[in-house]
């Protein structure tokens, strides 16, 4: 593989690493000061982040680590951790921002977010960079950008929107630019290791 494209394109767990440092983020976002309009698009925005990770490990993380024989007790409590995540973020989206529940919920989400991150921190990315190895993890981080695309495209306008009032407009910019790139060079990667098997 091309030494560019192992050092740009994000691997499986920089990927996953990178989507937990940015739902952290958002969750420090939620502050007393904040208006009711920022907070319903934090909340949009954190719910649809989390429910596209979730999807993304679901469909191509955990498959991978089984396949290549992880067994591990942190693995099989992962969908279950996701469910739960998946229905507290389907309450938080049906309050409104100003509802005396939000933030105790928000509270429960972020409890149930940040152990289940510590989990796969500590357990599940060191064992995936163990057993995957390095091009692996590369053509599986290329497949979850891909992915990453098609699931974020039918909430793209809304979170450009969400992130234009959340984050300061730079900010914004390079977010969407990065998510943008990431897609382009995974097609380059793809075309690219398409060739080589011809």
């Amino acid at each position: 593989m091309s030494v560019l494209f192992e050092k740009v394109l994000p691997s499986a767990t920089q990927s996953i690493r990178h989507d937990h440092e940015h739902i952290a983020a958002l969750f420090h976002k939620f502050t007393p000061e904040v208006s009711p309009a920022t907070c319903a698009a934090l909340v949009r925005n954190l719910c649809t982040a989390l429910e596209i990770h979730a999807q993304l490990e679901e469909e191509l993380f955990y498959p991978a680590l089984r396949a290549a024989g992880l067994e591990d007790p942190v693995l099989n409590r992962s969908i279950p951790d996701h469910d739960e995540v998946r229905r507290l973020a389907s309450e938080l989206r049906s309050l409104d921002e100003q509802d005396d529940e939000l933030m105790p919920l928000l509270h429960e989400l972020m409890r149930t977010v940040l152990h289940h991150v510590a989990d796969e921190e500590a357990v599940l990315l060191p064992r995936a960079e163990q057993l995957l190895g390095s091009e692996r993890l590369v053509e599986l981080g290329a497949q979850m950008a891909r992915r990453r695309a098609e699931l974020a495209g039918p909430h793209a306008g809304e979170m450009a929107h969400d992130m234009a009032r959340i984050a300061p407009a730079k900010t914004a910019v390079l977010t969407l630019g990065a998510m943008t790139a990431a897609v382009l060079l995974a097609q380059a990667w793809r075309h690219r290791r398409g060739h080589h098997h011809l």
